[in-house]
């Protein structure tokens, strides 16, 4: 097995000149607000629609109230990137993320922007597919990597990095093997690149922004 090469090469994404969208705050009964992209309830369950692309499925009494977003935001398909910092932004479950990437030779920045994308850092997230906690483990992955509870912050990490750091083998460049990650291996197999997935282009793309890259 030839041996992780990480950061990931970089590779170019065009996309077209974002354009303003519109938002809205979600309040949590815990006291923090978080900007999304909107909200609907699927059964008795509440979605909120991330601005990153991903979901939020929590119980509808976690939210207090819903208010306007007065600040216009990009879609992700965005043109500019901005490189990361030299130093690290702190970020909810900082620590473990750099032990666990440390761990297993993989980029903590790279964990830390699949987190942000999948889930904004929501530990209780949960996909209408049924992609759970910070890294949106499949069912299927959380057994693979033998993670008892995808919920937990440390165990879904470890799940996630142990993930990521199997796609370079399989994968010549960072955006495959990111496309891999959110739309899957078989899926990239069958297109021999990035699917047609909208959803999936625009999550390369935000992760690889976040990079720098």
């Amino acid at each position: 097995m030839k041996r992780l090469a990480l950061p990931f090469v970089s590779v170019m994404v065009c996309v077209a000149a974002a354009t303003p969208a519109r938002a809205e705050l979600a309040f949590f009964a815990s006291g923090s607000a978080m900007s999304i992209r909107g909200h609907h309830l699927d059964g008795d369950s509440l979605v909120l629609s991330l601005r990153s692309g991903g979901e939020i499925v929590c119980e509808p009494s976690t939210i207090v109230r819903f208010a306007p977003d007065e600040v216009p935001y990009p879609e992700p398909e965005v043109t500019v990137a901005a490189p990361l910092p030299s130093t690290p932004e702190a970020v909810p479950y900082g620590e473990i993320i750099d032990a666990v990437a440390a761990k297993h030779g993989v980029p903590a920045q790279l964990v830390r922007a699949v987190i942000k994308v999948e889930s904004d850092y929501q530990e209780r997230a949960r996909s209408r597919k049924g992609a759970m906690g910070l890294m949106q483990l499949m069912p299927d992955t959380a057994r693979r990597f033998a993670v008892a509870d995808p919920y937990n912050p440390r165990q879904n990490i470890e799940g996630g990095t142990r993930y990521l750091k199997t796609l370079p083998d399989r994968f010549p460049t960072t955006s495959f093997a990111l496309a891999a990650y959110n739309a899957g291996e078989a899926a990239v197999d069958r297109f021999s690149g990035i699917p047609p997935y909208a959803e999936t282009r625009a999550y390369v793309a935000s992760i690889l922004r976040i990079l720098g890259q």
